[in-house]
C-alpha cells in the first residue's frame, strides 16, 4: 500500500521542511501551496529533494481553501491509490491590520477577518473531512496543525491571525474526538518563533526575533526541521492515543517567554 503525505502549505517554511523530511522516511508527498512566478523555483528545489528520495511529488499550485480545488486534489490522491498517513496544516496566509484605527479606512474588516479564519483554521476541517470521506484516511493515520503562542497572546495588528490561531485549535481538538474511534489521531504543534517568510511579514518581527533568542535556554530560534522531525517521529507511527493535543516544540520558550 502507498504512503502519502498530504501538505498544505509545502512550498516554504514548516511544510516545506517536513515535505523533504517525510520524503527521507519514504512517504509519497501531495503538495499544496500557491506561489506566484516568482517564487516558484523554491518549489521546484522541493519537489527535486522529494524526488531525489525516491517518492513521488505531487503538487498543485492553487488556493487550499478553494472547495472545487481541494476536490479536485483529493479526486487524483484517490486515483493514486494508498492511505493519507500524515496530513499537516501549515497555512499562513491571513490579514495583518489593527482592530481599532483613528481611520476606520485602515482597520480589519469583515471579509478580512473572515478570510483570515477561513484559511488558516476551519480549512483543516475541510481537507479532513474530504480525505476521511474518500477512503484515504484510515486507522494509523495522523493530523497535525501548525499554531503558535499568538493563539493565546497578542501582537500588534496581529488580531485576525490569532483569533484563527484559537479556532484552528479548537478545529483540531474537535477532529481528534470525532477520529478517536477510527483510530486516527490529530495534534497541534506551537512552534516557537521561527524565521520564516511568513513571519518576516509580522510587524515588529525583528523584535520578536530577538526577544526569543534572548529567553531561550538553548540560545536559538526554532527551526523548521525541528518541526519537521517531530511530525516525522510521531507521524509514522502507527499509535494514535496521543491525541487532542497542543505539543509545544519551542526548547521551553513558551513557557519561560
Amino acid at each position: 500500500m502507498s504512503e502519502w503525505a498530504v501538505i498544505l502549505g509545502a512550498s516554504s517554511g514548516f511544510g516545506a521542511a517536513t515535505a523533504k523530511e517525510l520524503a527521507r522516511s519514504g512517504l509519497n508527498i501531495c503538495g499544496v501551496h500557491l506561489d506566484r512566478k516568482n517564487t516558484l523555483h523554491i518549489v521546484q528545489e522541493v519537489v527535486g529533494e522529494i524526488e531525489k528520495s525516491g517518492q513521488t511529488a505531487l503538487f498543485f499550485n492553487m488556493n487550499a481553501a478553494d472547495a472545487e480545488k481541494r476536490a479536485d486534489v483529493v479526486a487524483q490522491l484517490k486515483a493514486e491509490g494508498g492511505r493519507v498517513k500524515v496530513l499537516m496544516h501549515s497555512l499562513a496566509f491571513g490579514a495583518l491590520r489593527p482592530v481599532i484605527t483613528d481611520d476606520p479606512a485602515d482597520a480589519l474588516t469583515q471579509s478580512q477577518v473572515e478570510m483570515t479564519l477561513d484559511v488558516m483554521a476551519s480549512s483543516v476541517l475541510y481537507w479532513a473531512q474530504d480525505l476521511y470521506f474518500a477512503g484515504l484516511l484510515q486507522k494509523g493515520s495522523q493530523i497535525f496543525a501548525m499554531t503558535s503562542s499568538g493563539g493565546h497572546r497578542q501582537w500588534r495588528n496581529y488580531g485576525a491571525v490569532s483569533a484563527a490561531k484559537a479556532v484552528l485549535e479548537s478545529s483540531m481538538r474537535q477532529l481528534a474526538y470525532e477520529l478517536a474511534p477510527k483510530g486516527i489521531a490529530a495534534n497541534t504543534l506551537q512552534a516557537g518563533v521561527t524565521d520564516t517568510a511568513a513571519l518576516r511579514k509580522i510587524p515588529d518581527n525583528l523584535l520578536m526575533i530577538e526577544h526569543a533568542i534572548k529567553i531561550n535556554p538553548s540560545g536559538r530560534l526554532t527551526r523548521p526541521e525541528d518541526i519537521a522531525k517531530v511530525i516525522a517521529t510521531i507521524g509514522l507511527s502507527e499509535h494514535t492515543w496521543m491525541s487532542g493535543n497542543v505539543i509545544r516544540v519551542d526548547g521551553t520558550e513558551d513557557i519561560v517567554g
